[in-house]
């Protein structure tokens, strides 16, 4: 179920908690735990040490990751489609129209749990302007107190496993194309650097936009680390799987997948020792000059071959017949 609260930005963290008593705990008894992003409001010492008393479980969402508290990201999309429909151009009357916009929301079936929140919570829907038509026998809400908490305790268990059925069409969806990866605590990893969360490191595009290593400390599941960052970022040490990349020596810059823009596939390069070797894709002027170059060459070299082949095989000629002729003479010469 759905409470929409106005609220101010000014508002302290002590203003916040009195609203939640009185908007939220009244109707529906103190939470095991409190899902909410890392607003300064949520981090700050009256906050933690009010809900540690009362031992509730704070749950902060990562930054720049969206999908740790997505219901409340699809909730927030709603409500300002239903009050961009409603105030229209009446704009500084959006808090008159919140109470109504909540009976809408909390009425209408979701998608997800094929049930709307009134139907989940009470166990029926409420009536409407529209619902002052006398209702038939079989659709009013049984008085019986153990069929009531049967007929809820059904319902629940009907939401849970549709919810379930939803949470797995959505993950098979989101995670088409992805791969699973997992560091254990020890392993050494590049970190992204994301504009939002790094805005002084990435104030001009030519500063890097990666750095590290730095050494994994935990592993809080298989979506979220704890990394030993140095102190001087100044930002929480909890990454998203996305935002890691392993460490490696052999690391390759072109196929850095931290850039968000270009073409940064590895162009075919002519690894070959023949210069004669005819590259790959169409013949640019480059290329045919290149290829006359070598040819040029490869001619000129044999020439030159050639000619020392043949004043080699001259002097050889001469040599035989001087050998010869010194034979001819020491055979006289020593000769009976």
């Amino acid at each position: 179920m759905t409470h929409f609260i106005a609220c101010n930005k000014t508002d302290d963290a002590s203003y916040i908690a009195d609203l939640f008593f009185r908007e939220t705990v009244r109707l529906h008894d103190i939470p095991k735990s409190i899902v909410s992003d890392r607003d300064v409001k949520f981090l700050s010492y009256f906050w933690k040490t009010l809900w540690g008393k009362l031992e509730i479980k704070l749950l902060f969402s990562t930054t720049c990751h969206p999908q740790t508290d997505g219901q409340t990201e699809v909730v927030n999309r709603t409500l300002s489609q239903l009050l961009r429909a409603i105030i229209q151009k009446n704009l500084k009357s959006w808090e008159e129209c919140l109470p109504f916009v909540e009976f809408a929301y909390n009425r209408i079936v979701h998608s997800t749990t094929s049930f709307s929140p009134f139907k989940i919570v009470y166990g029926f829907n409420p009536m409407t302007p529209m619902d002052l038509i006398p209702l038939l026998f079989k659709e009013k809400a049984s008085l019986d107190g153990e069929k009531k908490a049967k007929m809820v305790r059904q319902l629940h268990a009907g939401v849970r496993l549709q919810i379930e059925k939803k949470n797995r069409l959505y993950a098979s969806k989101a995670n088409k194309g992805c791969k699973l990866v997992i560091f254990q605590p020890g392993d050494w990893v590049w970190v992204h650097m994301r504009k939002e969360r790094f805005p002084n490191q990435r104030k001009s595009k030519l500063q890097p936009r990666g750095d590290g290593p730095f050494q994994v400390l935990e592993r809080i599941n298989d979506n979220a680390y704890k990394i030993d960052l140095l102190s001087e970022y100044g930002v929480s040490a909890t990454f998203n799987v996305a935002d890691f990349m392993l460490f490696d020596t052999d690391f390759n810059s072109r196929s850095n997948p931290f850039e968000e823009r270009g073409d940064d596939v590895d162009q075919p390069r002519n690894t070959s020792k023949d210069p004669l070797h005819v590259p790959n894709g169409p013949m640019t002027r480059s290329k045919t000059k290149a290829l006359k170059e070598a040819l040029n060459a490869l001619v000129l070299n044999v020439s030159t071959k050639s000619r020392l082949k043949g004043a080699l095989e001259s002097q050889e000629e001469t040599l035989v017949h001087l050998i010869h002729v010194q034979e001819g003479s020491n055979t006289t010469l020593f000769g009976p």
